[in-house]
């Protein structure tokens, strides 16, 4: 009976991915977007539940990569400026007490209490000090174009004029064409003569991404992490699109699975379960999608 070389090598491969954690977690590019205020908070949930659910299983090279990427976290926190980051944090300490052996978790936890007072200060700080000026409203525009939706909605909520401008109905269309690559589906017709224009000068962008931000994709597109079909990998995302160079272009909502922390762990450990246990990243048709738009356009003048 002749031996199944394809299904040898198959597995051969299989258990040097799974003794290779340590080439899976530099994938996963933690360090990269720590500093980062929009992704540290993910980092430091990935980095909780590698902790409590994968640490001991990790060979002692990458326990010790891990470490070190723990101490920057929370060496970071007091540039962070958010109170999301404070609770990811605290929740970082949380399985840091729980799963580090005694020498490190005193460490982290002393660098830990060092950034929590460092960034109570720099609140007082920023609170005792005169108001910064105001940038004008075409300059906030510029600045907002370069967002993505999720960062969009995120700076509306900062003050009146942060609203104004990211309710601009340019930014919005900006946002469709970035999302969906196109003018909006059951727009009204504009007929001269024999030709058929898109009447889309009165368009409400905003009202037409919220409209389409439906179902599975609105679940991918509230995800900063996915599975990219791509890169074989889990990825950062920005508008549910893969950040890596190679899949700037070619990349696609229908080629990522959002991943969950839990999922970052099963990949970690073992790359093959994450696509197996993404399966059901496309159901719950019917996720609400309120709270990205609870909040009102305008508000009143407080003269």
């Amino acid at each position: 009976m002749g031996f199944n070389w394809h299904l040898i090598l198959s597995n051969h491969q299989k258990i040097h991915d799974m003794s290779n954690p340590f080439e899976r977690y530099k994938k996963l590019r933690l360090p990269e977007f720590l500093p980062k205020i929009y992704s540290y908070p993910i980092a430091c949930e990935e980095l909780s539940s590698i902790l409590r659910d994968a640490y001991d299983k990790l060979p002692k090279n990458l326990q010790a990569i891990i470490f070190q990427d723990i101490l920057t976290a929370f060496s970071l926190l007091p540039e962070i400026q958010t109170q999301r980051a404070v609770s990811s944090a605290h929740l970082l300490v949380q399985s840091v007490e729980v799963a580090l052996p005694k020498q490190k978790r005193d460490m982290a936890v002393k660098e830990f209490k060092h950034a929590i007072v460092a960034h109570k200060r720099r609140c007082k700080a920023k609170q005792g000090g005169k108001g910064s000026t105001q940038l004008p409203h075409d300059i906030l525009m510029h600045i907002f174009s370069f967002l993505d939706m999720k960062s969009l909605v995120s700076v509306g909520l900062v003050c009146w004029s942060w609203n104004l401008a990211a309710n601009e109905n340019h930014l919005w269309e900006l946002q469709y064409v970035m999302l969906y690559g196109g003018f909006v589906q059951e727009q009204p017709i504009r007929l001269d003569g024999d030709k058929k224009y898109p009447l889309i000068l009165n368009m409400d962008w905003k009202e037409a991404v919220k409209r389409a931000y439906t179902g599975a994709l609105s679940k991918k597109l509230t995800s900063n992490r996915g599975y990219c079909a791509h890169c074989k990998t889990i990825v950062w995302l920005n508008n549910s699109k893969c950040l890596n160079a190679h899949c700037a272009i070619t990349s696609n909502i229908q080629d990522i699975i959002p991943v969950t922390a839990c999922q970052v762990v099963e990949y970690l450990l073992d790359d093959s379960l994450l696509i197996t246990s993404s399966s059901d990243s496309d159901s719950d048709s019917g996720e609400p999608v309120s709270r990205l738009w609870a909040y009102p356009k305008h508000f009143k003048s407080s003269s």
